[in-house]
C-alpha cells in the first residue's frame, strides 16, 4: 500500500494569495493603481475612525453638518470618491476642535528623481 502525502491546503492557500498580492504591485503602472485604491479606501475608513472616536453617531453628526444622516452615510461608504475638499473640512470641523485634516504628499524616489 502506497503512502499518501497529505496537502496542506492552508500552506497552498496563503501561498497562492501572496503570489496574487505581489502580482498586484508587479509593474509601476499596477503599483500606482493599487496606490490610488487604496487611498481612497483608507479616506472613507479614516472619516468613520475619526466619527467614532469622537464619539459621535452618523445621525448627531449629520446634525452638527446640517444635513441629513443618509448623506453622512454617503460620505462614510466605502469606495466613495466625490469629496470636495470643503465637504472635508466641514466634516472635520463638526468631529471638533481636536481633529485636523492633513494632506501628505508621498513621491517615490524614482518620481523625485525625474523630476530634478
Amino acid at each position: 500500500m502506497a503512502t499518501e502525502t497529505k496537502r496542506d491546503l492552508v500552506k497552498e492557500g496563503e501561498q497562492d494569495y501572496q503570489e496574487w498580492r505581489a502580482g498586484l504591485v508587479a509593474t509601476p503602472e499596477k503599483r500606482a493603481l493599487y496606490e490610488q485604491i487604496v487611498a481612497k479606501s483608507d479616506l472613507w475608513l479614516q472619516l468613520v475612525e475619526a466619527r467614532q472616536a469622537a464619539g459621535l453617531t452618523q445621525r448627531e453628526l449629520a446634525k452638527r453638518l446640517g444635513v441629513s444622516q443618509a448623506q453622512v452615510a454617503r460620505i462614510e461608504r466605502r469606495g466613495y470618491d466625490a469629496y470636495t475638499l470643503n465637504t472635508l473640512r466641514r466634516y472635520v470641523k463638526a468631529l471638533g476642535d481636536t481633529f485636523e485634516l492633513r494632506v501628505t504628499i508621498e513621491n517615490t524616489a524614482k518620481e523625485r528623481a525625474s523630476a530634478v
